[in-house]
């Protein structure tokens, strides 16, 4: 699951940041309005997480004019503003959640797993194969038996997962499960798929992952 997080208070962002991370989720991070914008027009995102004060946009400008080209992207928005008013105006400019600082992290990652249900109720279970990977748990079952995987190698195996049958290009894997702003020249990815490897092949002899040589990886539905 990828998440885009705007939000200019450096602490606040870091602590969020970081906290997703360790739930295994990916984080694009940026600190102004209009960034948030334009990073969110790009619709790969499966939620939102929008600060109310912004600088050069406010969060509701950024709900609205993602709302107002047709991005349905569920956003949860933050604000220290505890008004009736703010909360009515967000959520009519198109917020689906609103939450208060300061707030529990444990209720933050509620509100977070509640939304992103409603967006990916029908693909909470991804399947290739005998490889089963729940989106909602972030769990990976091959042929029943529990794949333990590091944040990052899941991150990966979800993306390569919901791509199956298409290539996927090193630089795409970088922007999907490290952010935009990694260094495209580094190796991590390889790594991190040589180390998937390694733990599907000591559960089976069936090849999930193939290298298309000078272009990507691939997971394909017919592995063997």
């Amino acid at each position: 699951m990828r998440i885009l997080l705007v939000e200019d208070e450096q602490g606040v962002a870091n602590f969020i940041k970081k906290g997703l991370e360790e739930e295994r989720y990916t984080v694009d991070l940026v600190t102004d309005g209009q960034a948030g914008l334009e990073h969110g027009l790009t619709g790969q995102y499966d939620l939102l997480i929008l600060d109310l004060m912004l600088p050069k946009k406010s969060g509701f400008e950024v709900a609205k004019g993602l709302r107002d080209t047709g991005i349905q992207t569920p956003i949860l928005m933050l604000t220290a503003k505890i008004s009736v008013q703010d909360k009515v105006k967000g959520l009519d400019v198109g917020a689906d959640d609103y939450l208060t600082k300061p707030f529990s992290f444990e209720e933050f990652l509620a509100r977070v797993r509640a939304l992103l249900r409603r967006k990916q109720t029908e693909m909470i279970k991804l399947e290739v194969g005998d490889l089963e990977v729940n989106t909602l748990s972030h769990r990976v079952f091959l042929d029943g038996k529990e794949l333990v995987l590091r944040p990052k190698e899941y991150a990966i195996l979800e993306y390569l997962v919901r791509a199956k049958d298409c290539v996927v290009s090193r630089t795409q894997i970088l922007e999907n499960v490290w952010g935009y702003d990694f260094d495209p020249t580094t190796n991590v990815v390889d790594v991190h798929i040589k180390s998937i490897r390694k733990k599907l092949e000591e559960l089976t002899p069936k090849e999930y992952i193939s290298t298309v040589r000078g272009v990507g990886y691939m997971v394909t539905t017919t592995p063997k």
